[in-house]
C-alpha cells in the first residue's frame, strides 16, 4: 500500500491541504459533501479519497463550465 492510502487526516489538515476554513470542512463532512468518517466525535479523512474527490469535483465543474460556453 502507498503512503496516501493509510494517511488518515483531520479537519485541520484537511483544510490546510485544501485552503479552506475547518469550519467548511466540518460542513461538508456533515452534509455528505466530502468523503470522511468518524471516530468517536471526531471526524476523519482518508488522504487518497480527499485527492480523488477534489480531482471529481474539479472535473465536474470543468464539464459545467464547457456546457455553458456551448
Amino acid at each position: 500500500m502507498k503512503q496516501d492510502q493509510l494517511e488518515i487526516m483531520t479537519v485541520k489538515e484537511v483544510a490546510v491541504y485544501l485552503k479552506m476554513k475547518p469550519v467548511t470542512i466540518y460542513k461538508l463532512a456533515k452534509e455528505g459533501r466530502i468523503p470522511a468518517f468518524r471516530v468517536a466525535s471526531f471526524w476523519r479523512f482518508k488522504k487518497d479519497l480527499i485527492d480523488k474527490w477534489l480531482s471529481d469535483e474539479s472535473r465536474k465543474n470543468l464539464i459545467r463550465v464547457e456546457e455553458i460556453k456551448q
